[in-house]
């Protein structure tokens, strides 16, 4: 035999040493259920995930305590549980809001190391299922609108809308690394038994990318990253307009922070321009050029929340 090769005394006994690790592998997949947070250290595993997850400081965490009152007035806290550790959590409390009773999300998060099993979209499924049994229509929640990654989730996957941006919801920063450039939001709406939602659901989303051609754009991204914008006075005037952003936000303001400024500040303008304007974000897209990957947002103009429901 050559160095280095091995040599196979006894084929069969090689397979089934073979099918044992096979077997073992599969054991020992993840067996993942989401349920209602009920017990106080259950809640004191939420604390600690909060600043696994954000590497926020405990000025910043929602504690125990506003968990158990919460829940004696409505809120809802499901944890998803890989056997007895807890890796994800979504957190929600009823809210009033335009004259309706809604939900409010507040918190979801997944342990950074089971993110590729799509659990913030079973921990939003369960969200909806137990919001309906309390006879709301409605969840509304916030996010970083240059965070693709969720603008693609939310828009693309669960079938949000939004009309409403908040500039430094949080302030203009927190203890946490993502909010280092502002906390901007978009403040999103999701009708959980409207007919958008429901296809959205039953069909997933269906990438067209075709939808973003020849529609004019209030900022795009340059061949440099830097964000180009237009003139709004003559953009905003057509019923679609779109607002690109970067890729990734996170790995850009790493590598140059002023830039990562730059995009929060444009994209500040032209999303307030734009609802100002009587214009609603309804999609988002994620388009591939040549050594760039970017966001499209697409708002059309005169749409309304209510419109959609």
């Amino acid at each position: 035999m050559h160095p280095g090769t091995v040599g196979i005394a006894n084929p069969k006994a090689l397979t089934e040493s073979c099918f044992s690790i096979i077997s073992s592998c599969v054991m020992e997949a993840p067996a993942i259920v989401i349920r209602d947070i009920e017990l106080l250290s259950e809640m004191r595993e939420v604390e600690t995930l909060q600043k696994d997850a954000w590497g926020c400081n405990d000025t910043d965490v929602v504690p125990l305590t506003m968990f158990v009152a919460g829940r004696e007035v409505g809120a809802i806290l499901l944890g998803a549980y890989d056997r007895s550790t807890l890796i994800g959590f979504v957190y929600g409390f009823p809210g009033y809001e335009n004259g309706q009773v809604t939900h409010h999300s507040h918190m979801l998060a997944v342990r950074p190391s089971y993110r590729n099993l799509n659990l913030g979209y079973k921990l939003k499924l369960a969200q909806r299922e137990r919001v309906l049994a309390q006879g709301i229509k409605r969840i509304t929640w916030t996010f970083d609108p240059l965070q693709s990654l969720n603008a693609y989730f939310n828009f693309g996957k669960l079938g949000v809308i939004a009309d409403t941006y908040k500039i430094n919801f949080y302030g203009q920063a927190t203890s946490s690394f993502l909010h280092q450039i502002g906390t901007d939001r978009l403040w999103v709406t999701w009708p959980l038994d409207s007919q958008r939602v429901s296809r959205r659901l039953e069909t997933g989303k269906k990438e067209s990318s075709s939808e973003c051609e020849g529609i004019p754009s209030l900022v795009k991204v340059g061949i440099d990253d830097a964000p180009l914008g237009s003139d709004p006075t003559r953009t905003l005037k057509q019923e679609q307009v779109s607002i690109e952003i970067p890729g990734d936000i996170n790995a850009l303001q790493n590598s140059n922070p002023k830039l990562a400024i730059e995009w929060r500040e444009a994209t500040r303008s032209a999303f307030t321009d734009a609802i100002a304007a009587g214009y609603m974000v309804d999609e988002f897209y994620r388009l591939s050029r040549i050594n760039q990957s970017v966001g499209s947002y697409l708002l059309s103009h005169r749409k309304r929340v209510e419109d959609l429901e």
